[in-house]
């Protein structure tokens, strides 16, 4: 009765908040917009023929540099620091791609979404986009990545598929997401191995897109602990820290996974994910809408039998729709799926195992 009764007052509760911080927003962002500003620009993506480069106007914050021998407290009060950012709604951002300059306006949670197309295709990879502050001497640089002549993709969730999160214990969870820091958060054994191994296509380069529920707060650290680590780097799509994460993860989710089908319509990906969730059904669902889209699914086990029972029902329904969903522990028997399948070449596969043991030898 509590739950149904939550439901029905939860649209009020989030038109209430909804004002209030409209209210809020009006009163304070004018004054913020007169004080220093801090262009954070994410990871740009598309095709030849459009790109799209999202960011964040905010007020400077001071997080120091991550360092393995950091306290558990500073970590914790850099990801305080994050997570109560102080946005600015109505500046004018401008960026440049291949001699094209497109402008936006930040929204009430300062956020600015430019979008390219360009008069001539861009050639696949990585593109540099210089970005301004219209009217004030605040510039950044943003990474653009283009799509053109690979292979295939891969669609990736993050915590618990590649950074060990325990998002299945909610106090170790809160204890490993509070305080560690992009140099001591730690990955899955073999994961970066795996990950250049599906991104690399001879001398071309299969793209890699992260889809997670973590806000658009964490990016710079998790930008930084994917660099750090050696997995390949790709467009990261978070979430809005506030009312948004109130939503379901799986709608959240599959509508991404749907914006990436749709701009790479010729594309075909392989999905991967963890048993934590609801990666399973979120990727079954997509098996069943995108057929001959998926190559495969690779599921990290991350929970307990009963769980497991579960995947293992959605493994048989997805495999009669003709693709194989692997549920492993660590990144092996993923990379023996993909080594079957010609995703990733025998010596490739060599490096996963090497990278696992090693990873258990420590």
């Amino acid at each position: 009765m509590f739950k149904t009764a939550f439901k029905a007052l939860l649209p009020l509760l989030e038109r209430g908040a909804l004002t209030a911080d409209r209210a809020f927003s009006g009163y304070v962002q004018p004054r913020r917009a007169r004080g220093k500003l801090l262009l954070q620009p994410y990871v740009g993506w598309g095709t030849p023929n459009r790109v799209e480069l999202r960011g964040r106007v905010l007020l400077p914050r001071t997080v120091a540099p991550a360092r393995r021998t950091d306290p558990r407290i500073r970590n914790a009060q850099n990801v305080l620091r994050r997570l109560f950012s102080r946005e600015v709604g109505g500046v004018t951002v401008s960026g440049v791609l291949n001699g094209q300059r497109a402008a936006a306006i930040s929204d009430s949670d300062g956020y600015f979404t430019l979008e390219f197309t360009p008069t001539s295709p861009l050639p696949g990879g990585w593109h540099q986009v210089p970005l301004q502050l219209d009217g004030r001497e605040v510039q950044a640089s943003a990474r653009v990545q283009v799509v053109a002549d690979a292979r295939f993709g891969v669609i990736s969730d993050l915590d618990d598929t590649v950074i060990q999160s325990d998002v299945t214990s909610v106090p170790r969870m809160l204890s490993t997401v509070l305080t560690g820091n992009a140099r001591t958060r730690l990955p899955f054994p073999g994961v970066g191995a795996l990950y250049r191994a599906l991104t690399r296509d001879g001398e071309a380069r299969n793209p890699i897109f992260y889809v997670s529920s973590s806000p658009w707060n964490f990016f710079d650290l998790l930008w930084q602990f994917l660099d750090y680590r050696r997995i390949p780097l790709g467009p990261l799509f978070l979430r809005n820290w506030g009312m948004d994460l109130l939503g379901g993860h799986g709608g959240y989710k599959h509508g991404v996974i749907e914006q990436i089908f749709q701009r790479f319509p010729d594309l075909k990906f392989v999905l991967v994910g963890d048993s934590g969730e609801k990666d399973p059904e979120i990727y079954a669902e997509v098996v069943h809408r995108h057929p001959g889209r998926v190559l495969a699914v690779y599921i990290r086990d991350v929970t307990e039998a009963h769980r497991d029972e579960g995947v293992l029902k959605l493994r048989e329904e997805v495999r009669k729709a003709g693709v194989d969903l692997v549920l492993a522990a660590d990144s092996l028997n993923a990379a023996s799926h993909a080594m079957a399948m010609g995703l990733i070449t025998p010596g490739e596969y060599r490096s996963v195992l090497t990278s696992v043991a090693r990873s258990y030898e420590t």
